[in-house]
Order: C-alpha cells, then structure tokens, then sequence
C-alpha cells in the first residue's frame, strides 16, 4: 500500500505503508544512531514525534522485548529508508512490522530518509503527516500540519504512582574485579580521572535510597542506579515535593521526558522546592532543563536538535570528550547564566551547546545527554558512580553533625 509524508512547508514524499494503518499528524525528528532502533521507539522522550530513522537498514534484529526502554513504543510515526520483515537473531522475538501493527504506530518505508534530514536541518524541525490516503488535499493539510503541537506530553508518559525498583545484586557480590587501582577520592573530586571498576566497589550504593521523579524516564535510569545497590522509588511526574521529602531519599534523580520544559510549569515549581534542599540532586536531559528554569536560567528551542549515539562532549572540569547518546531538542542559554546560580560542566564538541551545569554551593550537578545509555556508547556511565559519592558524602556528613 501506498503511504505520503507531508511536511509543513509542502514538500511531499510517496513511499511504502509500514506499521498500523491509520493517519497521524506530528512533529518530524530525525535519529542518527546506527542500532537501537527498539530503545529508541521505546523511549517517552519522543512522546508527540514522528521519527526517521537516517540508518538505511531498520529491523534486521527484530524485537527483543528484554530491550524495551518502557512498556510500549512512544513516536507517533516511524519512517525508514528499509524495514525488514524477517529478523536474523537468535533473541528476537517478533519482527519489527509485528511491534507496529500491534502498538498501533504507523510508517513509511522506501523514501530518501538522507534528502528528509537534509531538509530538517537546512530548515529545522517541522510538523508532517503520514497518511495513506492518495487523494489528500495539501491545500487542507498545510494548515493542519502548522498547527499541530506536541502539548504537555509529560503527564502523558509518567507512571500513574510510584513504585518500587529494589537493590540489583552488587558488583563486590558478583566476584573480583581484576586489574583495578584503588580510587583516589580525592582526585576523582577534582575530576582528575576517570573512574575504573574498583569505583564501584568503593562508591557502591548499598543502603543509599534515591528518589527517581518519572517525567519519561527510562528503565534503564533506576536499572543504573539499582545495579549499583541503590533502592530507587520511581514518583510521578506531579508529585509534590513535600511527599518525596517525607519519604527521606539520600538523593533525588530527575529523569529525560518529552516536550517543551517551559510548559512543566507545577513541575518546575516543585523542582525549584527540591533545589532549596541540601538532598543531592542529579538531572538527565529535561530534568537538567527544567532544574535550570527552576533556579531562574532560561531554555530555547534548537533548530533541529540532537538526537543520536555519536554526539561528542567535552568535560570542562577535565578536558576529556566522551561520546555521548542524546535525544533533545531544547538547550539550556548559558549566555545569561548567573555563575552565582550554576556553571558549565560540560558543553557539545560540535556546536557548543551546553551539556551540564554544576550548581554553585549545592549538590547538584545535571547533564543534557544519557549517561544510562541505551541505545548508546556507555562512556559516561561513571556519572551515576559520581552521584552515588555526593550521596555518601553528605550522609557521612549529616552523620558526623549528629555525633
């Protein structure tokens, strides 16, 4: 069957139905990442998105269920150069196509998906439409597409109430870690090194409860932390602050999510409750937006942004590049940043957009990329392990005051 995706300044391509056969208006985005096309239709961040997938082959892999970074795919659309029916791996457990049809996302396959990317970034994001429908009016689409909004995605895709993700088996449990040098606390402070696997040994998050607020979190975000031995209670996105408060965490994680971080105004408010506390805070993606807005510093939207798993990031602390995977398309402005408020950590090697900040005076530090990586090189996974140190230091330092 025929299908057309339509973008909003006209253009028109006619390719292949694939997926759930129905009609969707949505933001078009494009992914540059090469494999981990599940976790990227799984993950909430693309709430309100159709998304294109530049790599030409899609599904080769199938489905593995084990992999999904939620319980159901998110983008409204998908769009490919190819899919593949029939998947050549041994943990695959149902094609690709199978997953759309039953999860009721629609596509278009057998379109130029590199002409598609070059016009999102010569002209930015844009709204479209995937339809099958041969005998559309683009006379009557056109004003559709300009006036369709992603709204507030959030409360779309956050957990209805909090739950639980109990302690994974430490790593001291699983067997020695060879060939490691002993951390030097100190250094890694100074952010001198990188950590090694003794890190985790040295920094394990047994006993340390973390508060995970779910504004689209990935399941891999609470898996990072419960695999380091961290009991991690998940809340919703409205929660109010003073409820997670009460329920004494040693640190608090704001998770990625969807849309637009201006329009989280009650989440905001809640966040800005948070930043007043001493309880040590790490933010990924919108939570490090909406951290920044909490404490007064502004956001904009990027004209195509970055998504993918090959974006490089420079830690100012160091001088070190890690790979990175991203998905966003708003930036933190630094240009009017108060470094009484918060300081660049770690700025885009590409474009110079910002990355992280690290909050002056507080136990805050947030970063716009993934460190639980999934799909995604894992070069800044110690971030966790870091967040795991600021937790024990102000415990150790609460309990010192005590004595």
């Amino acid at each position: 069957m025929k299908a057309f995706l339509i973008l909003e300044d006209g253009t028109v391509f006619e390719g292949t139905q694939i997926g759930a056969v129905r009609e969707i208006i949505s933001e078009i985005v494009f992914n540059t990442s090469m494999a981990g096309y599940l976790e990227v239709l799984t993950d909430p961040s693309y709430a309100g998105q159709a998304v294109c997938m530049t790599y030409p082959l899609i599904g080769n892999y199938g489905i593995c269920r084990d992999d999904m970074e939620s319980a159901r795919p998110w983008p409204d659309g998908f769009i490919v150069r190819e899919l593949s029916r029939i998947p050549s791996n041994f943990r695959s457990d149902i094609p690709i196509q199978q997953f759309l049809e039953e999860n009721g996302v629609p596509g278009i396959a057998g379109i130029d998906t590199r002409a598609l990317t070059r016009i999102l970034r010569e002209k930015g994001t844009m709204n479209g439409m995937i339809t099958t429908d041969e005998n559309y009016d683009l006379d009557a689409v056109l004003p559709r597409l300009r006036a369709y909004t992603t709204g507030k995605v959030v409360e779309k895709v956050t957990c209805r109430e909090k739950y639980r993700v109990e302690p994974a088996m430490s790593l001291e449990q699983n067997g020695p870690l060879s060939g490691a040098a002993r951390f030097d606390r100190e250094a890694f402070e100074r952010g001198e090194r990188e950590p090694r696997p003794a890190l985790v040994k040295e920094l394990n998050g047994k006993g340390l409860k973390v508060a995970l607020l779910d504004l689209g979190a990935k399941k891999n975000i609470a898996r990072s932390l419960a695999e380091r031995g961290c009991e991690v209670t998940v809340y919703p996105a409205l929660t109010k602050a003073e409820e997670i408060l009460a329920d004494g965490p040693d640190g608090i994680m704001l998770s990625n999510g969807p849309g637009d971080p201006k329009e989280c105004t009650s989440v905001i408010e809640e966040i800005r409750k948070l930043y007043e506390t001493d309880v040590p805070i790490f933010a990924i993606c919108l939570g490090h937006q909406l951290m920044a807005l909490a404490a007064g510093a502004d956001t904009h939207k990027m004209k195509y942004g970055h998504r993918g798993g090959n974006h490089p990031v420079k830690d100012l602390a160091t001088g070190r590049v890690y790979i990175s995977s991203q998905n966003h398309g708003y930036v933190v402005d630094t240009d009017r940043l108060d470094p009484a408020i918060a300081v660049p950590a770690f700025v885009n090697v590409n474009d110079g957009t910002n990355e992280g900040l690290s909050y002056t005076g507080k136990n805050i530090f947030t970063v716009q990329f993934h460190p639980e990586s999934c799909p995604g090189p894992q070069d800044s996974r110690y971030l966790f392990d870091r967040f795991i140190h600021m937790m024990r230091r102000e415990t150790s330092s609460c309990a010192e005051g005590r004595d």
